[in-house]
């Protein structure tokens, strides 16, 4: 599932809070899960509008990613979450791994979905312009959450005046999810449990994301993404605005920076309230 971006080789994001992003992880995890988290933070009950998806190709579980309930049955993810699939499901504790719930397949503390949606934009544009998804779940996923635990869409273009000041990086999101939490060539560590760090801002509006992405920072000090947190939020600070989805990063090590697809340009913030206003 790689792609090329400008030249570059870049890699479908999942987020393990370690390092930063990738692409959507496989359901069936390789290598062995420890306890030491890297890079990030156990969410605990901080985030629980934040869900792992599994998608189904076939009638079977194919890939895992990340998404936010924006309501109690539309979630927001990336819309490389959602392609090719024929069906998904969602599991919403905290932490999947140890939880009850039959992973990967149906059970409790899972909600199927009856629509795996991806932006139209998505099959006419490079796929990094148009990388958003929509799933719409057959019953609430949850109908325990407080109002103020669903994610927010952003205003139109409000990111536009944010600004990284002679290299410095500065603006702090929150992203959330469930991929990795380490990788290298011979190690994994892929317990699904929903996790959070605060990644800077390092550019926006030109260079290398052009007006539709943001480039976060994945590093020791304020974690990242990785595999498995693809279609993820990065929360704007601390609110629960959620100015994009894990989208892409730059290496298959999940390090150095991570790419988030905007969610306040005009086209998918009117296609992703579509279905809000249903």
């Amino acid at each position: 599932m790689k792609r090329n971006l400008c030249g570059l080789t870049v890699l479908f994001c999942g987020l393990g809070l370690a390092a930063a992003g990738c692409v959507a992880e496989p359901v069936e995890d390789t290598g062995v899960a420890q306890s030491e988290i890297t890079y990030g933070e156990l969410d605990g009950d901080d985030h629980p509008g934040v869900v792992l998806l599994i998608a189904d190709v076939g009638g079977g579980p194919a890939w895992r990613c990340s998404a936010t309930l924006l309501s109690p049955t539309v979630v927001l993810t990336a819309g490389h979450c959602t392609e090719g699939a024929s069906g998904g499901r969602i599991y919403f504790e905290s932490d999947v791994q140890n939880g009850d719930n039959n992973y990967p397949f149906a059970g409790n503390n899972s909600v199927e979905a009856v629509s795996m949606n991806l932006y139209p934009e998505y099959l006419n544009l490079p796929w990094f312009m148009a990388d958003v998804g929509v799933v719409i779940l057959e019953e609430p996923g949850v109908d325990w959450l407080d109002p103020g635990d669903y994610g927010v869409l952003p205003e139109l273009n409000q990111f536009d005046v944010l600004k990284t000041k002679r290299g410095k990086q500065v603006t702090d999101f929150t992203a959330v999810g469930y991929g990795l939490q380490m990788i290298n060539p011979v190690f994994m560590e892929a317990v699904k449990v929903r996790m959070r760090s605060n990644p800077s801002l390092i550019q926006i509006n030109g260079g290398l994301v052009g007006d539709f992405s943001l480039l976060l920072t994945n590093n020791a000090s304020t974690g990242g993404t990785c595999f498995g947190d693809s279609g993820g939020p990065n929360f704007y600070g601390d609110s629960m605005v959620v100015a994009g989805v894990t989208s892409f990063g730059m290496n298959g090590n999940c390090a150095g920076t991570g790419g988030v697809f905007r969610m306040d340009r005009a086209g998918p913030l009117a296609w992703v309230s579509s279905f809000l206003n249903e």
